[in-house]
């Protein structure tokens, strides 16, 4: 599983405890073992989103994605995510 993020202060505890979660939900929704779950964190700049996550990943792949982002919302709430 590949992650993309603005780029944050983050902690390397930060990073394990976050890692933690993601893979105890993965486990729980596909009931699969933590071995077979790799996890990548990948900080994006606001930038470059566009070329490197949205057109590619989420325009060029609508139809594997489950979640579709609604960056409308995210904007009018005042938070940014890749």
């Amino acid at each position: 599983m590949n992650i993309k993020h603005f780029p944050l202060p983050s902690s390397e505890p930060g990073k394990v405890t976050s890692t933690r979660t993601i893979t105890d939900a993965v486990q729980q929704a596909f009931g699969c073992s933590e071995g077979a779950i790799s996890i990548a964190l990948e900080a994006v700049s606001p930038d470059v989103r566009d070329e490197r996550v949205h057109r590619p990943e989420i325009d060029g792949r609508r139809q594997l994605l489950c979640e579709i982002p609604d960056y409308d919302t995210l904007n009018q709430e005042g938070r940014d995510h890749a």
